[in-house]
């Protein structure tokens, strides 16, 4: 059942990504474009990648708290050692702090369960160590979880994971070790992809969002959430920031929309309502939680005569290689 305020059909949440590399690695995708041959670090993207902790974020902080806006941030376990100041800051100004694994070239994918749990344990000590508080929300590096993943977030005390691309609505799954809340990410209005990876201008971004609430009624208004991404090195730069404000901007006094947070819309899902049921396919690692539907939400769904979405396998598969460590945006 869902419960969103007033019936609002657009959650829309406002992500500030902040994200590092360790000292022997460098971002994948860089300004210059071209990669340099193996074995030679990328310091050319090293330094491009640091602006985000020592100016981008701070930029994008100030615009959504002068807006009044509550954002969720998504951080690398190894910004702790490096920059605590901006999670103090963070936490200070009330918005929560997500895991974002230790640092953005170490991929749980490529990790065993004892590596990965180990990174992940590794992190929230970090985490508690300098504000207090254990992440309760996790992403992993390009988005790409293990098998393993989601059972060691339970077991850790991770409450969401936003790792999940397969529907539009939050739902609860099941695992081994009890429920973790499966938050969609959107990518459509995401600098990474957007930006740097498709060579899209800077006001594609907020093009975007308005193109989308502009034309939602021709579908009929389904429920979804919608993502506002930045990554503190690329959009918290002045062009970027320029269109991170003018997303918000065209879309926080729209009646119909529901600025919100991942944290919020989890919360929901664990107490059974602004949720959807968890798509299912006929072979299934795990079970969901199925959570009935109100009939506005079926209208809108026969509307946009949308396709059964294939079921998010999470199952036990071949074990990985050791402290795999890889280059990763």
């Amino acid at each position: 059942m869902i419960n969103w305020p007033d019936d609002k059909p657009i959650a829309i949440c406002v992500n500030i990504m902040c994200e590092m590399w360790t000292d022997e690695s460098a971002p994948g995708v860089g300004p210059m474009g071209n990669p340099l041959a193996a074995g030679y670090l990328d310091t050319q993207a090293r330094s491009w990648a640091e602006y985000g902790m020592t100016t981008g974020a701070d930029r994008l902080l100030d615009i959504v708290g002068e807006m009044g806006i509550s954002c969720g941030t998504y951080a690398s376990g190894i910004i702790t050692e490096k920059y605590p100041e901006l999670l103090t800051r963070i936490d200070g100004d009330g918005h929560f702090i997500g895991a974002h694994a230790w640092a953005q070239n170490v991929l749980p994918v490529y990790q065993d369960r004892d590596d990965e749990e180990a990174d992940l344990v590794r992190g929230i000590e970090a985490f508690k160590s300098v504000h207090g508080k254990a992440p309760k929300g996790f992403i992993s590096p390009r988005g790409t979880p293990s098998p393993n993943t989601a059972e060691l977030l339970v077991e850790n005390g991770f409450k969401w994971h936003i790792d999940y691309f397969n529907t539009d609505l939050p739902y609860l799954i099941d695992t081994k070790a009890g429920p973790l809340a499966a938050v969609p990410f959107t990518m459509e209005i995401n600098d990474l992809p957007l930006y740097m990876r498709y060579g899209n201008p800077p006001q594609a971004y907020s093009d975007v969002l308005k193109r989308i609430v502009d034309k939602y009624d021709s579908i009929g208004r389904p429920p979804a959430v919608i993502d506002i991404t930045a990554h503190a090195h690329v959009f918290g730069r002045p062009y970027g920031a320029i269109e991170f404000k003018a997303a918000i901007e065209s879309v926080m006094n729209v009646d119909w929309v529901w600025m919100t947070t991942h944290e919020e819309l989890a919360g929901l899902v664990h107490a059974g309502s602004g949720t959807m049921s968890r798509p299912t396919s006929r072979r299934r690692s795990m079970t969901s939680r199925r959570v009935p539907m109100t009939a506005s939400i079926r209208r809108a769904r026969a509307k946009s005569c949308s396709p059964r979405l294939p079921q998010v396998q999470i199952s036990s598969l071949a074990r990985r290689p050791r402290s795999c460590r890889v280059t990763a945006i």
